[in-house]
């Protein structure tokens, strides 16, 4: 998936991508890079709006699994469980967003249960980056469902 591609993916399928006017400008298997500006996140003294923030970091976090589940042909539903958030500094225009992918020490594990027990869990981070520096930093843990999975009663 090249980055037009996963951006209009974003925002047909999460809307709020959409009105942030976020923007794709990497999507590699290796990392994600968000982009948005000021103007739709901003809040009351002219910086990004912290939900915005962190809206942004899930999003670049998600997608980085979501490009990695559809390369490998893991079909699955991938949400987000709990997500941690710090905020370095405020952000006063655009500001990126950046995912690397997953060691494979962590990524193979979470996909042999996927594969094997149709959910699997993983922690993905991403950081919020403004003018060359660290803004913002998310640890978030995913959970993705396979196709046929069934939750146990």
């Amino acid at each position: 998936m090249n980055p037009l591609e996963l951006q209009a993916y974003l925002h047909q399928h999460i809307p709020l991508s959409h009105a942030m006017d976020v923007s794709v400008v990497e999507a590699s298997p290796h990392q994600v890079v968000l982009s948005a500006p000021l103007a739709p996140n901003i809040n009351h003294r002219d910086t990004v709006f912290g939900g915005s923030a962190s809206a942004v970091a899930i999003l670049a976090a998600w997608s980085m699994l979501h490009l990695r589940l559809s390369a490998e042909g893991l079909g699955s539903r991938l949400v987000i469980q709990r997500n941690t958030m710090d905020y370095l500094a405020p952000m006063a225009g655009t500001f990126t967003a950046v995912a690397q992918a997953p060691a494979a020490q962590v990524w193979q594990p979470f996909a042999r249960m996927l594969q094997r027990k149709g959910i699997g869990r993983i922690v993905q981070a991403s950081v919020l980056h403004y003018q060359g520096e660290a803004a913002g930093q998310l640890e978030g843990e995913f959970v993705a469902f396979g196709p046929g999975y069934v939750s146990p009663a």
